[in-house]
């Protein structure tokens, strides 16, 4: 494993954020198949300091009051969201792989590099207007990214913002999420 780091490291809130950031991603090669090199967040969570760091830029950023609630896309993303819910006093919904939600949910189906995933949020989720912000670790293609911010707005949410920890430049999801604002901590 190896550390994340390059010289010309960025992200939307800035050098400094993005820095924090990159210190704490490992990079793990093969994972989860030959030839993918996969970007480990864990260290980051792991570390109070950092991770409250990255909350309150995320906080920053946004400001405490452009949003209702926070929605959090499984399974990091809930860390994430829920963090976040708590520093500024609002609510957490999970946005969910299919079949997990107890009650009746909205369904959004998406093409994977090796075939189909769907993703559910509660059709009661969200009230008319109710302003989300979406956040998650990473953003790749942009496909489960896509059909999370299509669930909210079909539940009744308007989207305040998408924010990522990492996002894979080269993958070109900011691109397939357009003209929807992208908030990455760190970009590579």
């Amino acid at each position: 494993m190896t550390e994340t780091h390059s010289a010309q490291v960025r992200g939307d809130s800035g050098r400094e954020v993005a820095e924090l950031v990159a210190s704490r991603v490992l990079d793990v090669p093969d994972f989860p198949k030959p030839g993918v090199m996969f970007k480990d967040l864990m260290p980051l969570f792991a570390d109070g300091d950092v991770f409250r760091e990255v909350v309150d830029g995320i906080v920053r950023h946004h400001g405490r009051d452009s949003f209702d609630t926070v929605a959090g896309i499984e399974a990091r993303g809930f860390v994430i969201a829920a963090a976040i819910a708590y520093a500024t006093g609002v609510g957490v919904v999970p946005v969910r792989k299919a079949g997990k939600l107890p009650r009746a949910a909205y369904a959004a189906s998406y093409a994977l590099e090796y075939g189909e995933a769907t993703l559910e949020v509660h059709q009661d989720a969200f009230t008319a207007g109710h302003r989300v912000l979406v956040v998650d670790d990473v953003l790749a293609t942009g496909g489960t990214a896509q059909a999370t911010l299509d669930l909210v707005e079909r539940a009744g949410g308007t989207v305040a913002g998408f924010t990522v920890l990492l996002e894979l430049g080269f993958l070109g999801g900011r691109k397939r999420l357009a003209p929807r604002p992208v908030h990455a901590l760190l970009t590579v």
